[in-house]
């Protein structure tokens, strides 16, 4: 999380785990906490003003930047991680269980410690996450052929729906990776319909076929980054600028945004670009006077003609 919600975690991690790294490269940090390096180096800027009561020398947090890299040079007396609490333990177990039970999931043996660990630590405190279900999301008939498919480097035909415009479209792809990202499944593979590679939802596969053909993405077809997200706009995509109250910040966190001011109310206004507009104008309805579309003009005004339809509805 980019916003003041997220910040102070953030910042408290921030200090340990560069205390165990002199010399780290700002694009690791960036990488690691799932941030830009832009804000990475505004929440280092704000560590050099925190620190112990009397805020005076060696009472703040030191930090040091020498080109491309960053040292702690005093933690303040910050030098452990947060300790995790129960409901968060409870949260990270449950996380890791649906994440080991990922199809094709390349380093598993590096999740199963990971969970052993947490387990471990969590002790007794941890025992009500054995009594939740686990059930990776995406239809029981499809996970097992996407994943024949990569076993066997074959191609595959989709009917896929697509819900920006409610339509299910036919196309031929060749399968590349699983993902399973923010609680859902994905397949990326190389579309052969639009010549390019796709991140396909597994619970909107209607049917899936394995062909005879073998799979053969170009070599030049490479895995999207998700370090930043899921979803990376792009520069032809609508600029839209909204309003943002105090309420609806998180909206500033969730979606890539091109850029992010803080106002003198608390208030935020974001630039942010979209491909397809109904997203954002079921998201303005749901922020209700909470956020609100600035521009372009016929966005706004289409966001009010929403609203005044769905006021009139319960009206009548």
């Amino acid at each position: 999380m980019s916003g003041a919600v997220g910040q102070l975690p953030r910042l408290l991690a921030l200090v340990p785990y560069l205390l165990a790294r002199p010399g780290v490269r700002l694009a690791e940090v960036a990488k690691d906490f799932g941030i830009s390096e832009e804000r990475l180096r505004k929440d280092l800027n704000l560590l050099w003003v925190c620190g112990l009561p009397g805020h005076g020398p060696g009472d703040l947090i030191d930090v040091e930047f020498e080109g491309d890299t960053v040292t702690l040079i005093e933690p303040a007396g910050v030098t452990r991680p947060l300790r995790l609490a129960v409901d968060e333990a409870l949260a990270l177990i449950v996380a890791l269980r649906a994440l080991a039970e990922t199809p094709g999931l390349d380093e598993r043996d590096a999740v199963d410690r990971a969970l052993a660990k947490v387990e471990q630590a969590a002790g007794t405190a941890g025992a009500p996450a054995t009594r939740v279900e686990i059930s990776v999301e995406g239809e029981e008939r499809v996970l097992p052929v996407v994943q024949s498919a990569l076993e066997q480097h074959r191609r595959l035909h989709l009917s896929y729906y697509v819900p920006g415009r409610d339509e299910t479209t036919e196309r031929d792809v060749d399968p590349m990776r699983l993902l399973l990202v923010e609680g859902r499944s994905y397949l990326e593979a190389w579309c052969r319909r639009v010549e390019g590679v796709r991140l396909f939802r597994l619970d909107r596969v209607a049917d899936v076929q394995l062909l005879d053909a073998p799979a053969e993405p170009p070599h030049d077809a490479a895995p999207r980054d998700l370090s930043q997200g899921l979803f990376r706009p792009g520069p032809d995509d609508l600029l839209v600028t909204l309003a943002l109250r105090p309420g609806a910040a998180w909206v500033a966190d969730y979606h890539p945004c091109e850029s992010v001011s803080e106002n003198a109310d608390g208030s935020l206004t974001v630039r942010l670009r979209a491909r397809d507009t109904g997203w954002l104008r079921r998201l303005a309805l749901r922020l209700g006077d909470q956020g609100r579309v600035l521009a372009p003009g016929d966005l706004a005004e289409a966001v009010r003609a929403d609203a005044a339809r769905a006021l009139a509805a319960y009206v009548d």
